[in-house]
């Protein structure tokens, strides 16, 4: 398959998970979303590993970025309880605890 097909899948996947972040309320959702764009980088990343000299960088990278995901998932969930057992509310437009 021509790389094309997975820059276009990953561009669909990155604008879906964009839009997601705009639109959602949810702080749980907005999570997702933002995995979604992740891995829409891990695609577009694996499918361009194809034509470096060393194709073993790209899954390097790849491996990076799904730890960095799996980090940001962890410590943002951890925010979201923390918020929610204090507020017992995860919409983000009422989440004001963090300003001055």
């Amino acid at each position: 398959m021509p790389v094309i097909y997975y820059v276009i899948l990953s561009a669909i996947l990155f604008c879906t998970g964009l839009y997601g972040v705009l639109t959602r309320r949810n702080a749980v959702s907005i999570l997702l979303c933002i995995e979604i764009m992740l891995n829409s980088a891990n695609l577009n990343i694996i499918a361009f590993s194809r034509y470096w000299p060393d194709p073993a960088r790209g899954t390097v990278f790849v491996l990076f970025i799904i730890g960095l995901a799996a980090a940001e998932a962890a410590v943002g969930l951890a925010i979201i309880i923390a918020y929610y057992r204090k507020a017992e509310a995860i919409d983000v437009d009422n989440i004001n605890i963090l300003k001055w």
